[in-house]
């Protein structure tokens, strides 16, 4: 094959792999999705391609070497802009968006083996990362915690001891709670932060359920 074809076909294979991910992770409404993942997985083939091949001419010279993974290693180095920017810190104890970013991360390593020819070892990475995101999510989907955070207003501080105490079930965990006093037409209303761990096989649908059976209770955001 013409190495140039042979070029092309690396950055469209490594192209493929990164959409194949980046559309699990938009599936999922996550913060980099497939045309994220594309141009990762793109460049770091380009990247390596250059790394491999783009100073062959220098390479002629009597006395001269380099090192083909001087600029893959930098590609490593550099992807963690982009995982940082995925990763939202919403208060200290939640954290989201470290699976994207370790998913680019996984992208730019897929990219850096297509680039380098290795065909079967980027596919295969990428079968096992799709694997990796869908099946162990459903696996342990019932025992994993999610954290969330849930603001509301209520108008007495008993109903707040009544949703504390629904709140300490199996299903759910307080890990952290914030109440300012908010003076409303004459009357003390109670603004609550509270950082829920719930099960992930409930989520938002019964947390939410679970608040609308208070009486005196306006769920203001739930994240």
């Amino acid at each position: 094959m013409n190495l140039y074809l042979d070029f092309i076909l690396r950055l469209f294979v490594a192209g493929i792999m990164g959409v194949l991910i980046g559309l699990e992770r938009e599936y999922r409404a996550k913060e980099a999705g497939y045309r994220t993942h594309f141009l990762v997985a793109l460049g770091s083939a380009l990247m390596m391609i250059v790394s491999q091949y783009g100073f062959s001419d220098v390479l002629e010279k009597d006395l001269v070497r380099l090192d083909p993974s001087r600029i893959a290693s930098q590609v490593v180095s550099g992807i963690g802009f982009i995982g940082a920017g995925t990763i939202i810190l919403l208060q200290r104890q939640i954290v989201r968006g470290l699976t994207t970013a370790a998913g680019v991360w996984a992208t730019a390593g897929i990219g850096l083996a297509v680039g380098a020819g290795m065909y079967e070892v980027g596919i295969a990475a990428t079968v096992l990362a799709l694997a990796g995101l869908e099946a162990l999510s459903r696996c342990f989907k019932s025992i994993g915690m999610r954290s969330m955070i849930v603001e509301f207003t209520a108008d007495n501080e008993e109903v707040l001891k009544k949703v504390s105490n629904n709140f300490s079930t199996a299903n759910y965990r307080i890990s952290s709670y914030e109440m300012s006093k908010v003076p409303d037409e004459g009357k003390i209303k109670y603004h609550v932060t509270l950082v829920v761990k719930a099960k992930r096989m409930n989520e938002e649908g019964l947390l939410l359920l679970l608040l609308h059976d208070f009486p005196g209770i306006t769920v203001n955001k739930i994240i």
